[in-house]
């Protein structure tokens, strides 16, 4: 019998309905994220900094702090969430996740190395190494995971993860606890923050990510494929081999790309790419938009909150996102994981 792709559980229209409603409430997030700040700016001015802008304080405070801030944050969701979803359809693992399987420690050592031995580099040398350390950390983990019994399952997945998270971990600390200066120029980064990124900074990245993101949205139905199972996708006639090392480059991208602007924030990409399977099943070619689209909104509206909670400072937003996805982990964990 032939094996055929799984048809969408809702139709075209209303998923380009429900895709276009969720940009919507992007955009008002995003307005709503431009207007928050220490100083008070209203709304008038901040749209006037957009249609004449002055080389006011003001103007300049929303056109250089908060407007990149939050256009970062859109960005960073986005590759969170797709490059969660890409790794949770290419190993069939509830779990898999950037920060879980040890890729977002790998890119936050990397880093750390490069600051403790050559000292403060530009934001370019940060990007690099960030995907230098995802990458190595990739492939330690699915090399660990074929070492357990069965193969690369999603628990010796997840272990493998776990386990070498923690090594990093260690040797990241190690070194921060050595480098009094290493750790003061990048602890705050290390939590995960978007605070005083700039839109150098943004640009630098975007491309990186601009390129993971069109390389998961491409691969959308070939990964709907090779989520069934390697037999379905081989009998479909698909190349599973360049589909799995396109994906992982898609991965890098969009991880590396996280790490390097806004440091390791967690459970972005384990959370949404679950919560958008609950309306649209198995069909990647929908998941991943609207996974880009839900994670934008979720660090945005995380980003709001560690502004807001303890007013005037503000939490770095990888401990919000922790707070939300820690219990989902654990509920997954429990329910969803086979050995």
């Amino acid at each position: 019998m032939t094996a055929t792709l799984p048809k969408a559980s809702k139709s075209p229209i209303s998923l380009l309905l429900g895709l276009g409603l969720g940009s919507i409430v992007l955009l008002i997030v995003l307005i709503y994220s431009v207007t928050l700040g220490a100083r008070d700016i209203p709304l008038p001015t901040i749209l006037a900094s957009f249609t004449t802008f002055d080389n006011s304080f003001d103007h300049l405070v929303i056109q250089t702090v908060r407007l990149p801030r939050s256009l970062i944050a859109l960005s960073v969701g986005a590759a969170l969430a797709v490059s969660g979803a890409l790794m949770q359809g290419l190993t069939r693992n509830p779990l898999a996740e950037t920060g879980i399987l040890g890729i977002e420690a790998g890119g936050a050592l990397a880093v750390v190395m490069s600051l403790f031995l050559f000292g403060s580099s530009s934001l370019t040398v940060y990007a690099g190494v960030a995907f230098l350390g995802a990458a190595i950390a990739a492939i330690l983990v699915y090399l660990l995971g074929t070492l357990g019994r069965g193969g690369a399952t999603p628990l010796n997945l997840t272990v493998a993860g776990a386990a070498l998270s923690a090594l990093i971990s260690s040797i990241t600390t190690a070194i921060l606890i050595v480098s009094q200066r290493t750790f003061e120029e990048i602890r705050f980064w290390l939590a995960g923050s978007l605070a005083g990124r700039d839109f150098d900074l943004f640009l630098q990245v975007l491309p990186f990510l601009g390129a993971g993101l069109l390389i998961a949205f491409l691969l959308g139905r070939q990964i709907t494929t090779i989520s069934l199972g390697e037999e379905v996708a081989t009998s479909l006639g698909q190349q599973t081999l360049w589909i799995k090392g396109l994906t992982a480059i898609s991965i890098v991208l969009l991880a590396g790309s996280s790490v390097a602007i806004a440091g390791p924030i967690g459970f972005v990409g384990l959370v949404v790419p679950h919560m958008v399977r609950f309306f649209i099943k198995t069909d990647y070619r929908w998941i991943l938009p609207y996974s880009a689209v839900l994670g934008a909104i979720l660090l945005l509206v995380s980003d709001i909150a560690a502004r807001v909670l303890l007013k005037p400072q503000e939490l770095p937003v990888g401990v919000m996102t922790a707070i939300v996805g820690a219990p989902f982990f654990v509920y997954l964990a429990k329910t969803k994981v086979k050995k």
